[in-house]
C-alpha cells in the first residue's frame, strides 16, 4: 500500500469550494488550525502527494471523501517530510492518533476538533481594525472577559471582526464556536445546538426550562475554555423603543447575559449587536470583567483598500470626500462603489456633485 496520496484533477476545484464552506479564508488558515506546515497544506490543495495519515485528516476536517477523491500518489520521501512536520515543531504529525491519552499531542487533537464557526463569512478581505483586535485579545487573553460586546451601526463590520477574532485566537480556547442570531432563534433552541457540540454523546435530556438549560450551559463554560460568538444580536432586541429591551419571548436571552457576565467561570462570550442589551449597561466597568467596544468608521487608506476590491482605481485624494462622507463604513463604501462604477463611469467628483 502507498504511503502517499494525492488528490485527483478533476476534485481540485471541489476541495478548494470545501476549503471557503468551512469558514478558512486562506490556505494558511487551514494549515494553522490543524497544525500542519503550510506546503503540505498547498501540496494537497494543488493535487500533489502528502503523507496518506495527513491526506485522511484534511479530508476529514473538511468533510470530504478521501476515497472518492484520491488517487494513489508515488512515494516521495520530500513531501512526506513536509507532511510530518507540524508548525513549530518537528514530531510527525500522522502519529497522532497513537498518542497515550492525555499527552499534550492528544490534547492538541481534542482542541482542533473542536472548532465550529458555523455559516461565518469569509473574512480573507480584512482591513483595518488592528487596533480593536488588540484591544479584544487583552480583555478576552490577558484580562479574562467573561462577557464582551463589540457594538456599531450596520455595516461598520462587526461580524468581520468577530469572525477575524475567532480565526486568529483559537489555540488559547477548548472550543470556538460562532454563531449568527440574524434569524432570532429561540434562547433555547441555541443553547441546545451548543450544548451539543460540547458533549454530543451525553446530553441527550436536557432540562425543560430556560433557567435549567442556561444551568447546564453555565456548567460547560466553568468546565471548559470555551470562546462563543453571538453575532447580530440586535435581531432579538425591539426596534425604536429603550436600550436594550428585548422582543416579546426572547426575554431569557437578558438572564442569560446577566448569568454569563457575574457568574464565575473559565470562558468567553462575545456579542455583536447595533445596540447595547440593557444587562451590558448595569455589568460593564474599565475594571470589570464585561466590557463593550464601540466600532467607529475605516481610515482613509482603508476604505481606499475596500474600494480597490470593487475595482475603483482613482486616487487617495479623490477618496477623501467619499470616505468622509459615509463616514469610513466598510459596506456604505462597498454599495456606493458600485453606484459609482456602473451609473459615473469611476468618477467620485461627479457622483458627489449630483
Amino acid at each position: 500500500m502507498s504511503r502517499s496520496l494525492k488528490v485527483r484533477t478533476e476534485y481540485i476545484g471541489k476541495i478548494k469550494l470545501a476549503v471557503r464552506r468551512h469558514g478558512f479564508p486562506s490556505q494558511r488558515a487551514l494549515a494553522e488550525d490543524l497544525k500542519l506546515a503550510l506546503s503540505t497544506v498547498s501540496n494537497f490543495l494543488t493535487g500533489k502527494p502528502v503523507d496518506r495519515a495527513i491526506f485522511e485528516e484534511i479530508c476529514q476536517k473538511l468533510s470530504l471523501d478521501w476515497k472518492e477523491i484520491a488517487e494513489v500518489g508515488i512515494d516521495t520521501s520530500l513531501y512526506e517530510l513536509e507532511s510530518k512536520t507540524k508548525i513549530g515543531e518537528a514530531e510527525p504529525l500522522r502519529f497522532r492518533s497513537q498518542a497515550e491519552p492525555g499527552s499534550e499531542v492528544s490534547k492538541l487533537e481534542n482542541v482542533r476538533s473542536r472548532k465550529d464557526l458555523g455559516e461565518a463569512p469569509d473574512v480573507s478581505l480584512f482591513y483595518g481594525r488592528q487596533q480593536e483586535v488588540a484591544t479584544l485579545e487583552q480583555w478576552i487573553l490577558q484580562e479574562r472577559c467573561r462577557l464582551v460586546a463589540i457594538l456599531g451601526v450596520g455595516g461598520i463590520g462587526k461580524t468581520a471582526l468577530s469572525v477575524k477574532l475567532a480565526h486568529q485566537i483559537p489555540d488559547n480556547f477548548e472550543y470556538v464556536v460562532w454563531r449568527s442570531l440574524r434569524n432570532s432563534p429561540p434562547l433555547e433552541e441555541i443553547l441546545t445546538e451548543l450544548i451539543q457540540f460540547f458533549s454530543p454523546l451525553q446530553d441527550f435530556n436536557l432540562p425543560t426550562t430556560e433557567y435549567g438549560i442556561v444551568s447546564r450551559f453555565l456548567e460547560y463554560l466553568r468546565q471548559h475554555r470555551c470562546l462563543i460568538v453571538l453575532d447580530n444580536c440586535e435581531s432579538i432586541l425591539q426596534e425604536s423603543t429603550c436600550v436594550g429591551d428585548y422582543k416579546s419571548g426572547y426575554e431569557g436571552y437578558g438572564y442569560l447575559f446577566k448569568c454569563i457576565g457575574e457568574t464565575q467561570h473559565q470562558s468567553c462570550v462575545v456579542l455583536t449587536s447595533r445596540e447595547k442589551p440593557s444587562e451590558l449597561v448595569q455589568m460593564e466597568g474599565a475594571g470589570l470583567l464585561v466590557r463593550s467596544l464601540r466600532l467607529n468608521g475605516l481610515s482613509e487608506l482603508e476604505g481606499y483598500k475596500i474600494l480597490e476590491t470593487k475595482g475603483y482605481s482613482g486616487s487617495v485624494a479623490e477618496l477623501k470626500p467619499l470616505v468622509e462622507r459615509y463616514s469610513g463604513n466598510p459596506l456604505a463604501l462597498k454599495v456606493i462603489a458600485t453606484t459609482i462604477n456602473e451609473l459615473f463611469d469611476n468618477n467620485i467628483a461627479e457622483f458627489i456633485n449630483q
